[in-house]
């Protein structure tokens, strides 16, 4: 099967990362600077940042429209940190622009500010077990307050949600591609593959 492609929102945050994560899964990983190159990829990641500069480039650029229609149309997406936020429908305070694609109420910098970025253990359903959690790195961390009964969470920290699913939309608090783990990208990259597969 030809390798699927993945592209990575280049707008801001860590779009290398990501890249080099995405190709040592053995997928192909581009760089996405504009709403045409969208149709380049199979699958999509929206990458951790500051969340209100991503949501008014992305506007600015014409990317909701695009990323919504492909949404409906059956694309993956998987949203990291500001990509969460960007993801959810609801957010419990500000009135940046966002995607609204998955039925989550998410609050931004739950977990405080850059000095307080912190790497915890998880154990996130479907991916890991107790003998090998997912170290996982927060930095300016949102997290979900409330979730759809159609969402899956597959992690929580501190009893709150840092990690869901709904359909073949992923989204996670933390940042997978600053660790030398590749297992949740691995999981995306399958609900890629699936998609592809039909």
């Amino acid at each position: 099967m030809k390798k699927p492609t993945i592209g990575v929102i280049a707008l801001q945050g860590a779009v290398r990362e990501h890249l080099q994560m995405i190709e040592r899964c053995g997928a192909r990983g581009i760089p996405v600077k504009y709403p045409p190159e969208l149709h380049l990829c199979q699958g999509l990641i929206i990458p951790g940042g500051e969340s209100t500069t991503i949501g008014k480039l992305m506007t600015t650029y014409g990317f909701p429209e695009e990323i919504r229609s492909l949404v409906e149309a059956g694309m993956p997406v998987f949203g990291t940190c500001a990509g969460l936020i960007m993801m959810a429908k609801r957010l419990v305070e500000g009135d940046q622009p966002i995607l609204g694609l998955m039925d989550i109420t998410v609050r931004r910098n739950a977990f405080g500010r850059q000095v307080d970025s912190f790497e915890a253990d998880l154990l996130v359903r479907e991916i890991t077990d107790e003998e090998k959690p997912f170290r996982a790195v927060f930095i300016r961390a949102p997290w979900i307050e409330w979730v759809d009964p159609r969402v899956r969470v597959l992690a929580e920290f501190d009893g709150r949600a840092v990690m869901a699913v709904q359909g073949r939309l992923l989204v996670s608090a933390f940042h997978p591609e600053l660790t030398g783990d590749d297992r949740i990208h691995r999981f995306f990259l399958r609900m890629v593959e699936e998609k592809v597969a039909g």
